[in-house]
């Protein structure tokens, strides 16, 4: 806990290009809690070494997501927003912490298992083990919050068995993390298979609405989305599941109920709804997207917030790791 604050811990990875739903689900929530808490943002570019990454695109989508973060409200000044890659404490308490995770856990891990059958040519060593790095990520920090979605449970779940453990052998060492969820209106799903979330990785284009498509591929996409044969605009998941999901959008994006955006649209059809949808996300969207160009000429600032910041990831973070070395009779260096 830092200025009686107590720490919170999240991040992105950096590949593909953020979605909506990346957003709504993530980025809008921590822009909502940041100052309540002494909050870390990592650029997660170690856990994107899971698949093959052109370098060359791989350092920019890197540092366009640095951009996104700061252009969301995320002020680099007040909060630390850092690349995982800059601070070596993450590899280093990973190994560790890998001496103290158990192959039965790993095993039950359903988002590899998911991951492997999607790239069933790299089924690598870091895919299996990615949940203990994400354990160090959260531990390094001794953070006490972590914003998560209903996908990530079972990465916090090991991570606070991982801490406990460690604990119960060495003593009172690492914070154990609770999951922070953020407010509803999180659930966003493909606007052309609305069964599924939407994601950065989708084949197809018209699926994701990406956080720096214009306004007019916003409009078309949405009125390209999947929704059902009738024409009344109501909130059903299991019968009108893609109307459903454009509701939830809408209702996200401009902060009414169902139940108002329901009455808002009776009688009117789904063009119509369509449209307004993709109005309400464009404008949402456009003083991030003015943020974000804004800051792409302005590159000596955000080097040295990078430099700020990464020196503040790796002072809190050597505290920690020189701690966990010491316990486990690891020598120290000779300074």
């Amino acid at each position: 806990m830092l200025n009686n604050k107590k720490i919170l811990y999240s991040g992105m990875q950096a590949t593909g290009n953020l979605t909506l739903g990346n957003y709504l689900g993530a980025l809008k929530n921590w822009v909502n809690v940041n100052q309540e808490y002494e909050s870390l943002f990592g650029i997660m570019d170690l856990h994107s070494l899971t698949v093959r990454q052109d370098p060359t695109q791989f350092r920019q989508k890197a540092r366009s997501l640095y951009i996104l973060y700061v252009a969301s409200g995320l002020d680099p000044e007040k909060n630390c927003i850092y690349f995982q890659s800059h601070v070596s404490g993450h590899a280093e308490l990973s190994w560790i912490l890998s001496c103290f995770t158990y192959m039965g856990e790993l095993n039950r891990m359903t988002q590899f298992k998911d991951k492997a059958s999607k790239h069933a040519d790299n089924i690598n060593a870091g895919l299996y083990t990615y949940p203990v790095l994400m354990a160090a990520d959260i531990l390094l920090y001794q953070a006490d919050v972590v914003p998560v979605g209903e996908d990530q449970r079972q990465h916090l779940e090991i991570t606070r068995d991982i801490a406990t453990r460690f604990n119960g052998i060495y003593g009172d060492v690492f914070t154990i993390p609770e999951a922070y969820f953020g407010k509803r209106g999180a659930r966003v799903m493909s606007l052309q298979d609305p069964e599924k979330k939407m994601s950065k990785s989708d084949e197809n284009p018209n699926a994701s609405i990406y956080l720096l498509d214009d306004t007019d591929t916003i409009i078309r996409k949405f009125k390209r989305a999947v929704t059902d044969s009738d024409t009344n605009i109501c909130y059903s998941l299991e019968e009108k599941p893609g109307i459903s999901n454009l509701i939830e959008i809408y209702a996200a994006v401009t902060e009414k109920t169902f139940e108002e955006v329901e009455k808002e649209f009776e009688g009117k059809g789904y063009g119509e709804f369509k449209l307004a949808v993709g109005e309400a996300v464009a404008s949402m969207l456009k003083p991030m997207q003015n943020k974000y160009e804004q800051l792409l000429k302005e590159k000596s600032y955000i080097d040295e917030r990078i430099k700020e910041n990464t020196e503040r990831a790796q002072a809190m973070a050597i505290k920690t790791l020189r701690k966990v070395q010491k316990k486990v009779g690891l020598t120290e260096k000779i300074r």
